[in-house]
């Protein structure tokens, strides 16, 4: 079978992962690895190293011999340049969430992406392969739900303790990370809702700053997104409660899909609501309905993998990305958004003025480094 040969650069908690994974995918090989800490390349098992090249810059990967594509897995800042670098050396690139930091950084990144449209292009959205999302989309993709009309995402299962926090320095920070959970833990979440839904025309959110933990970025956010064709949804996280809620709603003329512990239900109305409204005879009673229990395949597998194995089927034979790099700017200003109401305490109109939010994001980085200095 032919193999694509791929780099991961960042050999930390998550290019850890990815270096096993690529180890043993069947349309993919692992070539070389990427870390200015030459302690990371401890991380990886002798049998994965003896065979692989270890490189201590991007520089030196670059001219490194049988390298298709890189996986790059570093901190948020340095997703763009590294991205933009690899293919401009001819490399495929997958990059992993988040694209950037914030919407301007992600424009100059599809747009330097624009520049190579022989190269293969990818986020790593691995949600996008789970079985009960893709179910999702294919239910309101075909129209099974009607007109949507609400949704409610609890996404609150992503529990980090303090230690989690004061495990890395560049970790919740303004200037290491750009962001708390919108930027760390919930990017999956914010490309579903995009993927699903589309974008809303206005986002109105409350953030909360270090509400649980010692850190300085968010910690708490509930928003309400209004959507052009009158929809509205409500998307609420955090990392400080447990045990936490996984929780995906949707309201439609047909009736509603929720989506939680593994399980689709749709109680699904005979007649569309607003059908009903308008004919029934009743004053309060609402349409009979039927309870469903959806099938779906939950079936374990890795999902970073199955990222992979679909970059390589596409540089291989040419097959359909699930995840575009060019679709993880919609995710990305979803969260931008929803920081920049609730730090500013207006209702955000999208597109989001990526200037404004850049500029405002450089001023909590000016004021956390002068709170640092002063306690020097």
């Amino acid at each position: 079978m032919r193999k694509v040969s791929f780099a991961v650069i960042g050999v930390g908690a998550m290019g850890s992962i990815h270096v096993k994974n690529i180890h043993t995918g069947e349309n993919c090989r692992l070539a070389a690895v990427c870390d200015t800490d030459p302690a990371a390349f401890d991380r990886i098992a002798p049998d994965i190293r003896k065979e692989i090249v270890c490189c201590r810059s991007a520089e030196e990967l670059w001219q490194a011999e049988g390298v298709d594509a890189v996986l790059i897995a570093v901190p948020h800042y340095d997703h763009p340049d590294l991205a933009i670098a690899a293919m401009e050396h001819g490399k495929h690139v997958i990059v992993e969430k988040p694209i950037a930091v914030h919407k301007a950084d992600a424009v100059r990144l599809l747009e330097a992406g624009k520049k190579h449209p022989e190269l293969v292009q990818s986020a790593m959205f691995c949600m996008r392969t789970i079985p009960i999302y893709r179910k999702i989309k294919h239910l309101i993709d075909a129209g099974e739900l009607g007109r949507i009309r609400r949704i409610c995402w609890t996404i609150t299962s992503w529990f980090r303790s303090q230690r989690y926090y004061d495990s890395g320095g560049w970790r919740a920070t303004w200037s290491g990370e750009g962001g708390g959970v919108l930027l760390n833990q919930c990017p999956h979440q914010l490309d579903l809702m995009q993927w699903f839904f589309g974008m809303p025309e206005t986002v109105r959110a409350a953030v909360k700053l270090g509400k649980y933990h010692r850190i300085e970025v968010e910690d708490e956010v509930n928003a309400y997104l209004e959507y052009a064709d009158g929809k509205t949804a409500n998307f609420i996280t955090t990392t400080g409660e447990a045990p936490g809620t996984n929780r995906l709603e949707i309201a439609g003329d047909r009736g509603r899909l929720v989506c939680e512990d593994g399980k689709l239900e749709f109680r699904r109305n005979e007649i569309r609501t607003a059908e009903y409204i308008r004919t029934t005879s009743e004053k309060m009673a609402p349409p009979p309905c039927w309870t469903c229990s959806i099938p779906v395949d939950n079936v374990s597998f890795s999902t970073h993998l199955a990222i992979v194995r679909n970059v390589a089927s596409a540089i291989l034979d040419g097959t359909e990305l699930i995840a575009p790099l060019s679709e993880g700017i919609r995710g990305l200003e979803l969260g931008n958004a929803m920081l920049f109401s609730g730090l500013t305490g207006k209702e955000v109109k999208l597109p989001l003025d990526a200037g404004q939010y850049e500029t405002l994001l450089r001023r909590l980085i000016a004021r956390s480094e002068r709170k640092t200095s002063r306690k020097k």
